[in-house]
């Protein structure tokens, strides 16, 4: 493990800082991260302790700070399931929903709100979705998806009619009190509390986790190791429009380092109580500690026969009886003293518990997600195997370096006489290849946790661990950020290759439905190497291409009701892909022209992403004598014959349009007045198509085709397209070793390097810059507010200059999430551009 970066948000902390304050992370399934701090700016002395800070792992500089109004210190934060909302809870009961206003990362809102006055937070969750995926580690080789990544039966915690989930949190209260808020659809609240036994006592620390028939489990303890840690199920339901909260005992256990006798005082207080995975509430992690130490355990709930008393021993047995069972906790494994533990991290990624696991891992060489990180007072973290508690890989802070186990430090670390800087909250990424942790003075680090857990793999296996995590990523729809900081230049062009075949090698329907995601996934591996940048202006133009496409397509209607089971979007790639005429008036004749009737309107309206589509195929037909080498944007799409085909299909359309409405062709600058742009495009076009539109054959342009491709600046005025945005994110910054150090509000450059000189080959730094959605100019310097994604970059104004329902509909499609699926952040007008 190392350091991948500090933010830090002062120099200095406060004078005074008050170390029993606590601190609190969330890391969600889109790379956000939530967190608080117990510190003051310097700059305008504000008291930053019941502020929620919220930022991108891909630009840590810019963090957006909530005002929560909250009256108490913040005691807990907690992610929905889809990653854009967060709950946050305080020391006197205050319970708010935060959700992004018009979905922006840097914009967030107070949407929902509950409370138990007086009550001090000590657990917070939301209630379960009931959607489960496992992870099967041991069909890591497997061709299917299905196979790798299989969905788990789970039910939801509480479901509406038909099934579909309700959306709520649950919340457990120093007292014992558990409360529970429903969020109806039509936008109200419905909670309800209850105790969560007769007698109510306190309660220290509480964890909430789930069972696959619905039901919630809570375990509590007071804090003292001497007294039983207790479990409770908790079962929401709906009865005559209220909340009703169902609460039942469960078997508790007393931890055992309470009955060893060497042990026996030395650890009093419990200071750590967390189920091992939100989905399996039979088995707990416990951490008991004293001023100069810790001990952990992990038990795990069983079912065992109840014995017989003697008398009944002899009695003969009746058909079909069987031995009465009970529940009973069961220790798995222990660790021995510790220093003293100051944060507990567990693993998300949803691997297996079970006994299997240790021979999976020394099998495969697969180790995320089996271990469990543990920080301590001396700063340093040490990665625990969650199942055996055997040390699997030790980090020892800031100034020192990550160690594989059994290995001696080249020069012992010396104690200092005054506080050493340590971890006060914890978090593992989702697919558990990053940890993020706040410290005593506030700042956030990054450690990037290798997935060999420091044992020596040769580079296949390791390809096939990030493939595996990759593949992972894209089914489930989550971030792969964290995977990416693992991936070396060296390795990118490798990957792209396997993650390709592992694609082609899966059903029709699945490709479809993954189709734009390892687009994006590609995209951003190119982005890591300079050899392969060019290739990321590829993969996104081939994302916008895939969108104007089923968009233009979706525009088509059939000329009559009783029609057969093919579209006439499927109608037209058909004919196309079997129609191999040159002359685009040919192909036209084999189509249905009535089924591309449409008002003027919405053909006007979107001229201008058919205009994109026009320039993209003359830019590439231009510079095909050009690209024989791969640094040249466009390349990839000369052996692409899927995206050619599609080129081609809507130069079709688009013709047969132009006929009907002359104002929504393309506009090309000719040097003759009688030149037919389109007719030349599309011959040319067919050509290039008929080279690559078999993948497993594809043939070299020839010497023809490539004269009259370098005629074509001379007969069309050859447009300048604008490729991707500038890459400012800190991805391509940490791919070396070494640690960076960075600082809120301050954009990290690396130090004598030309930021734009990545794709300065592909357009000048004082070109205008581009609306990517809307295919439109903004100029050098914009003069409307504008949204930039925090994935990819692409840059669009926030509002919308359109009236025409039809570009509307356009816009609407990226609402919530750019091309690429990335999340958007707000620029304003008056704010600096040069980094989009």
């Amino acid at each position: 493990m190392e350091i991948a970066y500090v933010c830090e948000w002062e120099k200095r902390p406060k004078s005074n800082h008050c170390p029993s304050i606590p601190l609190v992370c969330a890391w969600s399934c889109r790379n956000l991260i939530a967190f608080t701090t117990d510190l003051k700016n310097e700059e305008d002395d504000k008291d930053l302790s019941h502020m929620i800070h919220i930022l991108d792992t891909d630009h840590p500089w810019d963090v957006y700070s909530i005002n929560s109004g909250h009256t108490e210190i913040i005691s807990c934060l907690d992610w929905d399931q889809s990653g854009s909302r967060l709950l946050s809870a305080d020391g006197d009961g205050q319970i708010k929903c935060w959700g992004m206003t018009e979905h922006l990362v840097n914009s967030w809102e107070c949407t929902q709100s509950s409370s138990v006055d007086g009550e001090p937070i000590v657990a917070l969750s939301w209630l379960h979705n009931g959607v489960k995926l496992a992870l099967h580690v041991e069909k890591s080789g497997s061709t299917n998806f299905g196979e790798k990544f299989s969905r788990v039966k789970f039910s939801p915690s509480l479901t509406l009619f038909g099934g579909k989930p309700m959306e709520g949190w649950l919340a457990v209260t120093v007292s014992g009190l558990v409360t529970v808020s429903l969020l109806k659809p039509n936008g109200t609240l419905l909670t309800a509390s209850e105790s969560l036994c007769r007698l109510r006592g306190r309660v220290a620390l509480a964890d909430i986790a789930f069972t696959g028939g619905g039901n919630i489990v809570v375990a509590a303890t007071d804090g003292s190791s001497s007294s039983p840690v207790q479990f409770y199920k908790v079962c929401v339901s709906v009865v005559n429009e209220k909340c009703r909260i169902d609460t039942e005992l469960l078997p508790s256990l007393f931890m055992r380092c309470t009955t060893d006798p060497v042990r026996r005082d030395k650890y009093p207080a419990v200071t750590h109580l967390k189920f091992l995975t939100r989905e399996n509430s039979e088995q707990v992690l416990l951490c008991a500690s004293c001023q100069m130490g810790s001990i952990v355990e992990c038990w795990s709930l069983r079912k065992e026969g109840l014995p017989v008393n003697n008398i009944f021993q002899h009695r003969s047995p009746v058909v079909g009886e069987k031995q009465p069972m009970i529940l009973k906790w069961r220790i798995l494994s222990a660790t021995n003293d510790l220093d003293r533990v100051s944060a507990i991290a567990l693993p998300k990624l949803p691997i297996s518990i079970s006994n299997t696991d240790l021979k999976v891992a020394s099998d495969t060489k697969f180790f995320p997600g089996l271990g469990l990180a543990l920080a301590f007072h001396d700063g340093s973290i040490q990665i625990l195997h969650r199942l055996s508690l055997h040390t699997m890989g030790v980090f020892y802070g800031s100034s020192g370096s990550s160690q594989r186990v059994g290995e001696e430090p080249a020069i012992k670390r010396q104690r200092t006489g005054g506080p050493t800087l340590h971890f006060k909250a914890l978090q593992f990424s989702w697919t558990s290849l990053a940890l993020v942790g706040v410290d005593t003075h506030g700042k956030l680090h990054m450690i990037r946790v290798s997935p060999s857990m420091g044992q020596m793999l040769d580079m296949n296996t390791l390809l096939r661990h990030l493939l595996f995590l990759l593949e992972y990523c894209m089914v489930t729809g989550y971030d792969w950020w964290d995977v990416l900081l693992h991936a070396q230049p060296g390795m990118v062009h490798n990957l792209l290759e396997k993650l390709h075949e592992e694609y082609m090698r899966q059903n029709q329907a699945l490709q479809q439905v993954l189709s734009t995601r390892i687009v994006a996934v590609k995209a951003s591996l190119c982005k890591l190497s300079t050899a392969t940048a060019a290739r990321a202006c590829d993969f996104h133009a081939k994302l916008l291409l895939i969108a104007i496409s089923s968009t233009l397509k979706s525009l088509l209607r059939p000329h009559v009701l009783n029609t057969p089971d093919k579209s006439p979007g499927d109608r037209l790639a058909e004919i196309c892909a079997k129609n191999t005429d040159i002359d685009i008036d040919k192909v036209m004749i084999n189509l249905k022209t009535e089924e591309f009737v449409l008002d003027g309107h919405p053909l006007q309206s979107l001229q201008q992403l058919i205009q994109w589509v026009g320039d993209f195929v003359l830019y590439l037909l231009a510079n095909l004598p050009n690209q024989g080498s791969i640094v040249r944007p466009g390349f990839g799409f000369l052996r692409d014959g899927a995206s050619l085909g599609m080129l081609r299909e809507m130069l079709v359309m688009i013709r047969i349009w132009g006929l009907l409405k002359p104002g929504c062709l393309p506009i090309y600058t000719a040097t003759s007045d009688n030149q037919d742009s389109m007719f030349l495009l599309f011959r040319l076009l067919t050509k290039l198509w008929l080279c690559s539109r078999d993948e497993n054959h594809p043939q070299d342009p020839d010497e023809t085709l490539i004269d009259e491709c370098c005629l074509l600046p001379s007969q069309l005025l050859v447009p300048n397209m604008d490729w991707l945005p500038i890459n400012d994110g800190v991805i391509t910054k940490i791919q070396s070793k070494h640690p960076l150090r960075l600082q809120f509000g301050k954009p990290y450059t690396l130090p004598g390097l030309n930021p734009s000189a990545q794709v300065e080959v592909f357009r000048s730094p004082a070109s205008q810059r581009m609306d990517h959605l809307r295919c439109l100019h903004l100029g050098i310097t914009p003069t409307e507010d504008c949204k930039a994604c925090t994935r990819c970059g692409c840059v669009t104004m926030l509002g919308s200059p359109n009236k025409t329902n039809a570009m509307r509909q356009w816009e609407q499609r990226w609402i919530k999430n750019c091309l690429c699926g990335g999340r958007n952040k707000r620029f304003y007008k008056n704010e600096s551009m040069k980094r989009c």
